[in-house]
């Protein structure tokens, strides 16, 4: 009868518990939780509750069952661990260690991961939102068998110790070597890119415009300095290739004015004009092809960009260091914790972020908030790709070419890339297809019309004479992607000289394309070196180079 009685009374207890408790279970908890919760609950009430009772234990085994180190005090506390109200009814997992914690897996934490181990570092843990690992730097296969880039990434280096990552993360076999052949198309014709170098090939009205405004500058030759990207371009290229390609060009691909840019990011992006080489280029029908870092590049034979940092994560690495379709939802600066959006809490001794430092700064718990403010000022465009698979061949004049420029407005696009160019494994059969990738920045500045972006590429890829026929089209693909550009605008450095000296106290590195919010050290190579060179500095005390002087990474530091 006692044991029956005990049941009964048990069984009550246990259900009009979880009765007033389910609202909150059902609203609060995942499944998995709310069925970890019933679970103790039956399991161990009896003998919590009803035990001593039931099974008439003497004194000195009640002395034992409430003792601090009894089987049964450990279950109860863990019970009340559930219920306290810190925790709540979240059912949060325990808190996880680490060293070094970085969040996102994209070129920056992956050189950083990559440096820990090669140091004998293994106390680090990767954090990522994605079910992939790349960040922007990975590919997508369609559903009909077309590969396509965030962008059109190409592999060229500053740094050897970058190529020699390369080589282990795809092997020597891996890679194909192309030439750059990278072309402006306007006024209905195609010319060699940098545009500056190569005037001849426009209509003579278009070309004495462009010579013209060089020649002036020339005449007009002053020390004032810019005030903006727009005031740079007109004192170095002149009124008439400002007009005819520079200015709107860059509206297209930046997504704001020139006016509202900087200019002390440029360095190595742009070729600046020399009026006796762009007078020779006329007079003797030169082309002048060859300019800038990348005028010969590299690119994976198979799985587009991303098989690189695909292979770097699950090879050079190791998957057991990374937890994927990881989001971050807080970080607590004065704990050192940082919390997911599955409840999961780590604490670190140094979290090195490569999320946007604007959206470093709302997720902190308690940042100064003239500081949240600055990061919110920060400029960036969003990027939207456009993959459009054909049938049968390209036409001639299409058959070398790696990527074309668009400054005109009848396209959405700025660049458009020949992508079955860089590998024919990036079509299902190179003899029956081929593909374009087109890019299309947006901000509140140039907004973009999502719905028809794809009726809009194809038109503008017709007018234009890339494709002849919409027939020609097998497969479309979009994506579209929040953090296309770091913006140099011109508030730029003055917003982001506090950031990184308030973070950096809290050990929390702010560091990659977005993380930094330094275009000009953006690219790949860039970004992997700032991970690298974050842990050189931390473990090795060596300044970080990158980061600090990017005109030095870019006169080929390292090589």
């Amino acid at each position: 009868m006692e044991g029956s009685f005990g049941k009964y009374v048990l069984s009550s207890m246990v259900t009009t518990r979880y009765w007033a408790l389910r609202p909150k279970v059902q609203k609060n908890t995942s499944k998995e939780d709310k069925t970890l919760f019933i679970l103790i609950v039956q399991k161990y009430a009896f003998i919590l509750i009803l035990g001593p009772i039931v099974w008439k234990k003497k004194e000195s085994d009640l002395k034992y069952f409430i003792s601090e180190n009894s089987f049964f005090q450990k279950i109860w506390l863990k019970i009340k661990y559930f219920e306290t109200k810190n925790v709540g009814l979240h059912f949060q997992k325990m808190t996880k260690h680490y060293k070094y914690l970085i969040i996102g897996s994209g070129p920056t934490g992956l050189g950083a991961a990559y440096r820990l181990k090669e140091l004998g570092i293994e106390d680090f843990h990767v954090l990522e939102s994605e079910n992939y690992i790349g960040g922007l730097a990975t590919s997508f296969v369609d559903d009909k068998g077309f590969t396509w880039d965030i962008g059109g990434h190409v592999q060229f280096s500053h740094y050897q110790y970058f190529d020699q990552l390369m080589i282990e993360a795809l092997g020597e076999d891996g890679w194909l070597t192309h030439q750059r052949e990278s072309w402006v198309w306007m006024k209905n014709r195609f010319v060699p890119y940098p545009f500056q170098n190569n005037i001849r090939y426009l209509p003579e009205e278009n070309m004495w415009n462009c010579l013209k405004g060089i020649i002036e500058i020339y005449q007009n030759s002053g020390n004032v300095k810019p005030a903006n990207f727009k005031e740079w371009i007109l004192a170095t290229f002149g009124n008439g290739i400002a007009e005819e390609f520079m200015l709107p060009y860059n509206f297209k691909v930046w997504a704001y004015p020139p006016e509202q840019m900087a200019y002390n990011w440029i360095g190595e992006r742009v070729a600046v004009t020399d009026l006796k080489r762009v007078t020779e280029n006329i007079l003797f029908k030169k082309d002048d092809l060859s300019w800038g870092p990348n005028n010969t590049f590299q690119f994976p034979k198979y799985g587009g960009t991303g098989s690189i940092w695909k292979s770097a994560g699950e090879k050079l690495i190791g998957l057991s260091y990374f937890s994927l379709n990881t989001r971050v939802i807080e970080i607590d600066e004065t704990k050192k914790t940082v919390k997911t959006h599955k409840g999961e809490v780590y604490s670190y001794d140094k979290l090195i972020s490569t999320m946007p430092i604007d959206l470093l700064f709302q997720i902190l718990k308690d940042p100064p908030e003239k500081l949240k403010t600055a990061a919110s000022c920060l400029k960036h465009s969003k990027t939207n790709i456009v993959g459009i698979g054909l049938k049968g061949k390209p036409n001639p004049q299409l058959a070398t070419k790696c990527w074309m420029y668009f400054p005109e407005s009848n396209s959405p696009y700025y660049r458009v890339t020949l992508f079955s160019n860089y590998s024919p494994n990036n079509v299902p059969d190179i003899n029956q297809y081929w593909s374009l990738m087109a890019e299309t920045s947006e901000s509140e500045a140039k907004p973009v019309n999502h719905e028809t972006l794809i009726k809009d590429t194809i038109k503008a890829l017709r007018e234009d004479g890339l494709i002849q026929d919409r027939d020609e089209v097998v497969s479309e693909f979009l994506t579209s992607f929040e953090y296309g550009y770091p913006t140099p605008s011109v508030d730029r450095d003055e917003l982001l000289k506090p950031l990184h000296p308030w973070l950096e106290p809290q050990d929390i590195y702010s560091r990659g394309r977005f993380g930094a919010w330094k275009y000009e050290v953006s690219n790949q190579d860039h970004s992997l070196m700032q991970g690298v060179e974050l842990i050189n500095r931390l473990e090795l005390k060596i300044p970080e180079t990158t980061l600090n002087f990017p005109g030095t990474a870019n006169a080929m530091w390292g090589k």
